[in-house]
């Protein structure tokens, strides 16, 4: 099942299920009965167990009216997370890519919640921060608490998959040692979304390609094929340094392709439109904008 957080004109943001072109709009007071009063929003239903929920959905017949076209909504992150755990050098073809051998663990790090924004938000960037990038990556949602987990019981932790773009501040990454806090932490830098799909709907997480162009120029065409530590190993990884809580995000990493890459580099500038694609979870786009000054907040 796909779930979606959307808004309508004027509206408060709303929790809702894809079905094909439409939204099935929960918060519709034709819902009322199988959501138990009012609809929670869709961090709520990953706390509470989204698998229940979209067992309980599955069979609901709803009325026209409680149906929404897709054109007529704007679709928003589907969550805001807690934090985002993301892995850099994660892809073997990006590894080769860069003549780099790779790391004999995870390599991580941790980005707030925060800088989370959703399909068709602006990416801002900060005037006094050189080289901003991007990377297209497969996103794991956290669906209950996780700490200290093995491999083999990681992957029940999971409560859906979803697209995510995690844009980087090269420079202050490079600047900083390495270290990922800043770089990582820009406002508004983590595109999410557009939707939240449950695993039943993703049958070989490791099958799936990964594209990004910006204004429709190709500069990422990957496949989750090349993910060097698995989904599994990191939820293990990152539990056994912090608990993972229900809504949590894990960032897989991203294939070949990064802007510093290309020739010219491909970094981010004001004007252009980012998209990203990972099959089966939609188009990830948003504009990139002008942004405040960031490091001398």
């Amino acid at each position: 099942m796909r779930f979606v957080t959307f808004t309508t004109a004027g509206g408060a943001p709303a929790t809702g299920v894809l079905r094909g072109e439409q939204v099935l709009d929960l918060s519709h007071p034709a819902c009322a009965a199988v959501v138990g009063g009012a609809a929670p929003t869709l961090l709520q239903m990953v706390e509470q167990g989204l698998a229940r929920w979209a067992d309980r959905l599955s069979s609901f017949q709803p009325p026209a009216e409680a149906l929404r076209p897709l054109s007529t909504v704007k679709l928003r992150a589907p969550l805001r997370p807690g934090k985002i755990v993301g892995a850099a050098f994660n892809f073997t073809d990006a590894l080769a890519e860069r003549s780099m051998k790779a790391p004999a663990e995870p390599v991580t790090f941790v980005r707030s919640g925060s800088t989370v924004i959703g399909p068709d938000d602006a990416i801002l960037i900060p005037p006094d921060v050189g080289n901003v990038g991007y990377e297209a990556e497969l996103a794991v949602v956290i669906g209950r608490r996780a700490l200290r987990v093995s491999p083999e019981q990681a992957m029940k932790h999971i409560a859906g998959y979803t697209a995510h773009n995690d844009v980087s501040g090269s420079d202050l990454v490079k600047g900083d040692g390495g270290n990922f806090v800043r770089g990582k932490n820009l406002p508004a830098s983590s595109p999410l979304g557009p939707w939240l799909s449950t695993p039943d709907e993703v049958p070989d997480p490791y099958a799936l390609r990964i594209r990004l162009d910006i204004d429709g120029r190709p500069l990422q065409d990957g496949s989750t094929a090349t993910m060097l530590f698995r989904i599994a190993e990191l939820i293990s990884y990152a539990s056994h340094r912090m608990p993972l809580d229900p809504g949590d995000v894990i960032a897989t990493g991203t294939p070949a392709g990064v802007a510093a890459m290309h020739n010219p580099p491909a970094w981010l500038t004001p004007g252009a439109t980012v998209t990203v694609e990972v099959e089966g979870f939609g188009r990830l786009s948003n504009p990139v904008q002008r942004g405040e000054e960031f490091l001398d907040r």
